[in-house]
Protein backbone atom coordinates (compact mmCIF):
# COMPACT_ATOMS: atom_id res chain seq x y z
CA UNK A 1 0.00 0.00 0.00
CA UNK A 2 0.94 3.39 -1.03
CA UNK A 3 0.73 5.37 2.07
CA UNK A 4 1.74 9.65 0.58
CA UNK A 5 5.15 8.86 0.95
CA UNK A 6 7.66 9.72 -2.09
CA UNK A 7 8.93 6.02 -3.77
CA UNK A 8 12.88 5.82 -3.27
CA UNK A 9 14.60 7.14 -5.77
CA UNK A 10 17.22 4.22 -7.45
CA UNK A 11 20.28 5.35 -7.24
CA UNK A 12 23.02 4.53 -10.06
CA UNK A 13 25.82 2.05 -9.12
CA UNK A 14 29.35 3.66 -9.11
CA UNK A 15 30.90 3.05 -12.63
CA UNK A 16 34.32 2.38 -11.09
CA UNK A 17 35.97 1.32 -14.60
CA UNK A 18 34.99 4.27 -16.50
CA UNK A 19 35.81 6.38 -13.27
CA UNK A 20 39.19 4.69 -13.62
CA UNK A 21 40.04 4.91 -17.19
CA UNK A 22 38.43 8.47 -16.96
CA UNK A 23 40.98 9.40 -14.37
CA UNK A 24 44.05 7.42 -16.63
CA UNK A 25 44.55 5.39 -13.47
CA UNK A 26 43.87 7.56 -10.67
CA UNK A 27 45.91 10.33 -12.12
CA UNK A 28 43.28 12.88 -12.48
CA UNK A 29 42.76 12.81 -8.49
CA UNK A 30 46.42 14.41 -7.99
CA UNK A 31 45.15 17.70 -6.09
CA UNK A 32 47.48 19.98 -8.22
CA UNK A 33 46.85 20.70 -11.86
CA UNK A 34 45.28 16.88 -13.26
CA UNK A 35 45.07 18.26 -17.29
CA UNK A 36 48.84 18.82 -16.58
CA UNK A 37 49.17 15.38 -15.12
CA UNK A 38 47.41 13.89 -18.03
CA UNK A 39 49.46 15.19 -20.54
CA UNK A 40 52.23 14.07 -19.16
CA UNK A 41 50.98 10.54 -19.01
CA UNK A 42 50.22 11.07 -22.80
CA UNK A 43 53.54 11.87 -23.40
CA UNK A 44 55.57 9.06 -21.35
CA UNK A 45 52.80 7.04 -23.47
CA UNK A 46 54.29 7.96 -26.79
CA UNK A 47 58.08 7.63 -25.60
CA UNK A 48 56.51 4.19 -24.46
CA UNK A 49 55.15 2.99 -27.88
CA UNK A 50 58.02 4.60 -30.06
CA UNK A 51 60.85 3.14 -27.49
CA UNK A 52 59.19 -0.36 -27.68
CA UNK A 53 58.51 -0.46 -31.74
CA UNK A 54 62.06 0.60 -31.92
CA UNK A 55 63.33 -2.10 -29.68
CA UNK A 56 60.97 -5.01 -31.34
CA UNK A 57 61.92 -3.75 -34.85
CA UNK A 58 65.67 -2.04 -34.97
CA UNK A 59 67.07 -2.74 -31.91
CA UNK A 60 70.33 -1.07 -33.27
CA UNK A 61 68.82 1.87 -34.82
CA UNK A 62 69.86 5.72 -33.59
CA UNK A 63 67.27 8.27 -34.27
CA UNK A 64 68.25 10.63 -36.52
CA UNK A 65 67.20 13.08 -39.30
CA UNK A 66 67.95 11.25 -42.08
CA UNK A 67 66.59 8.08 -41.64
CA UNK A 68 64.25 6.37 -43.99
CA UNK A 69 60.68 7.42 -43.79
CA UNK A 70 59.29 3.72 -42.92
CA UNK A 71 61.66 2.66 -40.12
CA UNK A 72 61.30 6.00 -38.38
CA UNK A 73 57.92 7.82 -39.35
CA UNK A 74 55.85 4.85 -40.38
CA UNK A 75 56.11 2.19 -37.51
CA UNK A 76 55.74 4.21 -34.57
CA UNK A 77 52.99 6.31 -36.40
CA UNK A 78 50.91 3.47 -37.36
CA UNK A 79 51.45 2.32 -33.62
CA UNK A 80 50.58 6.01 -32.10
CA UNK A 81 47.69 6.17 -34.78
CA UNK A 82 45.76 2.84 -33.75
CA UNK A 83 46.46 3.55 -29.82
CA UNK A 84 45.29 6.50 -30.32
CA UNK A 85 42.17 5.33 -31.82
CA UNK A 86 41.37 3.19 -29.42
CA UNK A 87 42.24 5.39 -26.55
CA UNK A 88 39.87 7.79 -28.20
CA UNK A 89 36.95 5.44 -28.34
CA UNK A 90 37.19 4.20 -24.89
CA UNK A 91 37.48 7.89 -24.05
CA UNK A 92 34.38 9.02 -25.18
CA UNK A 93 32.37 6.66 -23.64
CA UNK A 94 34.05 6.43 -20.47
CA UNK A 95 33.99 10.13 -19.63
CA UNK A 96 30.04 10.22 -20.91
CA UNK A 97 29.74 7.78 -18.32
CA UNK A 98 32.05 9.02 -15.53
CA UNK A 99 30.72 12.93 -15.90
CA UNK A 100 27.22 12.20 -16.10
CA UNK A 101 28.18 10.10 -12.37
CA UNK A 102 29.23 13.31 -11.45
CA UNK A 103 26.44 15.37 -12.69
CA UNK A 104 28.83 17.49 -13.95
CA UNK A 105 29.45 18.39 -17.40
CA UNK A 106 33.40 18.11 -17.66
CA UNK A 107 34.60 17.19 -14.08
CA UNK A 108 38.83 18.01 -13.84
CA UNK A 109 39.32 15.39 -12.56
CA UNK A 110 38.59 13.24 -16.09
CA UNK A 111 41.80 13.03 -17.79
CA UNK A 112 41.55 10.56 -20.16
CA UNK A 113 41.28 13.55 -22.95
CA UNK A 114 44.49 15.33 -22.27
CA UNK A 115 46.16 11.45 -22.88
CA UNK A 116 43.88 11.35 -25.94
CA UNK A 117 44.85 15.01 -27.35
CA UNK A 118 48.61 14.44 -26.63
CA UNK A 119 49.19 11.28 -28.05
CA UNK A 120 47.40 12.59 -31.19
CA UNK A 121 49.76 15.85 -30.92
CA UNK A 122 52.71 13.13 -31.15
CA UNK A 123 51.36 10.88 -33.45
CA UNK A 124 50.64 13.40 -36.57
CA UNK A 125 53.62 15.22 -35.88
CA UNK A 126 55.97 11.81 -35.40
CA UNK A 127 55.03 10.35 -39.11
CA UNK A 128 57.81 11.62 -40.82
CA UNK A 129 59.62 14.39 -38.54
CA UNK A 130 62.34 13.07 -35.70
CA UNK A 131 61.80 11.35 -32.59
CA UNK A 132 64.04 13.42 -29.98
CA UNK A 133 63.42 14.83 -26.18
CA UNK A 134 62.92 18.58 -28.20
CA UNK A 135 60.21 17.40 -30.04
CA UNK A 136 57.93 15.36 -27.10
CA UNK A 137 58.79 18.55 -24.88
CA UNK A 138 57.96 21.52 -27.45
CA UNK A 139 54.41 18.77 -28.26
CA UNK A 140 53.58 18.83 -24.96
CA UNK A 141 53.57 22.52 -24.11
CA UNK A 142 52.08 23.45 -27.62
CA UNK A 143 49.52 21.25 -26.40
CA UNK A 144 49.21 22.34 -22.77
CA UNK A 145 48.78 26.02 -24.58
CA UNK A 146 46.12 24.99 -26.94
CA UNK A 147 44.20 22.78 -24.41
CA UNK A 148 43.96 25.82 -21.91
CA UNK A 149 43.71 28.54 -24.80
CA UNK A 150 40.65 26.26 -26.69
CA UNK A 151 41.27 28.26 -29.88
CA UNK A 152 38.49 28.38 -32.58
CA UNK A 153 37.03 25.77 -32.62
CA UNK A 154 38.25 23.43 -29.92
CA UNK A 155 36.02 25.93 -27.46
CA UNK A 156 32.62 25.40 -29.69
CA UNK A 157 33.39 21.51 -29.64
CA UNK A 158 33.38 21.64 -25.80
CA UNK A 159 29.67 22.18 -26.21
CA UNK A 160 28.99 18.95 -27.80
CA UNK A 161 26.81 16.36 -25.87
CA UNK A 162 28.75 14.24 -23.23
CA UNK A 163 32.08 12.51 -23.82
CA UNK A 164 32.38 13.93 -27.18
CA UNK A 165 32.20 17.44 -25.50
CA UNK A 166 34.79 16.49 -23.18
CA UNK A 167 37.28 14.95 -25.70
CA UNK A 168 36.83 16.60 -29.24
CA UNK A 169 38.70 20.08 -27.80
CA UNK A 170 41.58 18.16 -26.47
CA UNK A 171 42.20 16.80 -29.94
CA UNK A 172 41.79 20.03 -31.87
CA UNK A 173 44.73 21.26 -29.26
CA UNK A 174 47.01 18.13 -30.37
CA UNK A 175 46.12 18.99 -34.13
CA UNK A 176 46.82 22.43 -33.52
CA UNK A 177 50.21 21.67 -31.37
CA UNK A 178 50.90 18.96 -34.70
CA UNK A 179 51.08 21.69 -36.76
CA UNK A 180 53.16 23.82 -34.90
CA UNK A 181 55.64 21.23 -34.35
CA UNK A 182 56.06 20.94 -38.27
CA UNK A 183 56.88 24.39 -38.74
CA UNK A 184 59.15 24.21 -35.81
CA UNK A 185 60.80 21.42 -37.55
CA UNK A 186 60.57 23.37 -40.49
CA UNK A 187 62.73 26.01 -38.91
CA UNK A 188 65.02 24.02 -37.36
CA UNK A 189 64.10 24.71 -34.04
CA UNK A 190 64.01 21.08 -33.21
Amino acid sequence: MNSGAEPAIATKSKPRISILLATWFGLGRVPVAPGTWGSAAGSLLSVLINYLIFLKEAPALRIERDINFWTVGALPGIGEMLIAIVIAIIGVIVSTRAARYAQNKDPQWIVIDEVSGQLLTYCLFFWVLPLNWKSWLLGFILFRLFDIWKPFPARQLERLPGGWGIMADDWMAGVYAAILLRVALHFRMI
